[in-house]
């Protein structure tokens, strides 16, 4: 390897992020970087942060003061070196470099002027950069699972996002730039594809003048690729069209991720999201009905500014009438640069975490009932651990997306990043537990 030094990547934030590590990981071996995994041992790490809620931006400040603590180089990366370029570089003297979310291509780059002693920032002001099947990756995922972004950024404005200021307008790949792509991590073994983007039934809008995702899901499911599942999808932009390929594409699941986060139009407004406040409950019965067996997953959140105890209500009664099969639940989180920001009616945090455990309270027994209705069943399941003591195996069905969602406990052996029968024998609130057949 030369002069060169050893750098290690601390990954931070959601799946996009994750392919974001997984190009500059890719890049930098191809450039004859020696990659390790323990920062301790690195001369350089590179630290993908998150900035999307301020939860998020604690964990990656964290991250940063303990790597400056132990006298390393820092490459700060990812979106909060998008929204903080300056303070970050003015409060970290450790910081070598910032780069930006549309710069992480430049990274080999980065790291070489750095060597030569410059401080980098290396932040483009409007993201306009999207990786594609031509650029390295090096995946961090199991073997059986690769997450493939299909489009980059957002045109919509959301009150409470951010995302759009940090990854720029929508820019989506080609049909065949994606399924070129899915063809080669076929070739590597993976079992399972998890399409992501900011919005992925809006996909192909930009290039094709018109959402091409059931085009897509055709395309994919002509590739030897067992489960095929979307993530992020507006339950205004799932047409019959896109219901129509789900049905016709054995590979792809009738996963439903729908971030709807919240139910009342009064709250839906303020959010700027008008439009989803006259659709849910037709969209989902629709769904429900073209789709019988749809897994439906959804995020709410609580606690947006001006949300009184009866759009609360609304939206608890909106969960009990759609009992979804997961659900995720977030508190407001006023976002510096959001609309949302400066909203009068901000509600105290008590009260928004109040509200949340509310609403898994009630979703619980919802997802235990989904699960005790798995009992008996054969269902395929992807092996992705093993408890290194018992030896237990631990997996998805098809009903779990992975990290966001339960698992499957299963007794007997089994090949990591295989798909398997397992009969289902017992469930929980959010697991279940079963034993190859």
């Amino acid at each position: 390897m030369g002069d060169k030094p050893t750098i290690a990547i601390s990954h931070l934030g959601c799946e996009k992020n994750r392919i974001d590590t997984e190009h500059m990981l890719g890049l930098l071996v191809e450039a004859g970087y020696s990659v390790d995994c323990n920062e301790e041992l690195a001369d350089y790490v590179i630290v993908n942060t998150c900035s999307f809620i301020a939860a998020a931006r604690e964990e990656s400040v964290k991250t940063l003061v303990e790597l400056a603590e132990a006298d390393k180089k820092i490459v700060i990366t990812g979106c909060m070196a998008q929204h903080f370029q300056e303070q970050l570089l003015e409060e970290l003297p450790e910081a070598v470099a910032v780069v930006g979310t549309g710069d992480y291509n430049k990274i080999v780059n980065v790291i070489e002027r750095t060597q030569l002693g410059e401080r980098v920032k290396q932040v483009s002001a409007e993201p306009t950069f999207i990786a594609d099947e031509t650029t390295p990756r090096y995946r961090t995922t199991s073997e059986g699972v690769a997450y493939l972004r299909v489009a980059e950024g957002c045109d919509y404005r959301c009150a409470f996002c951010i995302i759009p200021h940090l990854r720029g307008k929508q820019r989506s790949r080609t049909i065949e730039s994606i399924v070129a792509e899915a063809e080669h991590l076929a070739s590597q073994g993976v079992q399972e594809i998890i399409l992501i983007s900011q919005i992925t039934t809006n996909y192909g809008i930009d290039i094709y003048n018109k959402p091409q995702l059931a085009e897509l899901l055709r395309g994919l499911g002509k590739v030897d690729i067992p489960w095929i599942r979307m993530h992020y999808a507006y339950p205004t932009g799932l047409t019959p069209d896109v219901i129509a390929a789900i049905k016709e594409t054995p590979n792809v699941l009738p996963y439903l991720d729908l971030p709807l986060q919240h139910s009342h139009p009064e709250i839906l407004r303020t959010m700027n999201r008008p439009w989803q406040g006259q659709v849910n409950d037709a969209v989902i019965e629709r769904i429900k009905q073209a789709l019988p067996n749809a897994v439906l997953r959804t995020t709410f959140i609580v606690g947006f500014p001006g949300e009184t105890d009866e759009h609360f209500n609304h939206l608890c009664e909106f969960v009990k009438r759609h009992e979804f099969d997961h659900v995720g639940v977030f508190t407001f989180s006023a976002e510096e640069g959001t609309e949302a920001y400066n909203l009068p009616d901000q509600l105290p945090q008590q009260i928004m975490d109040e509200r949340r455990d509310t609403l898994m309270e009630i979703q619980q027994p919802i997802s235990g009932k989904k699960n005790q209705l798995e009992i008996g069943k054969i269902v395929d399941v992807l092996i992705e651990q093993e408890n290194p003591i018992t030896g237990e195996l631990i997996g998805r069905s098809a009903r779990f997306a992975p990290e966001v969602d339960g698992q499957v406990y299963v007794r007997g052996e089994a090949c990591l990043g295989a798909i398997v029968p397992v009969k289902i024998d017992k469930a929980d609130a959010y697991d279940l537990y079963g034993k190859f057949v």
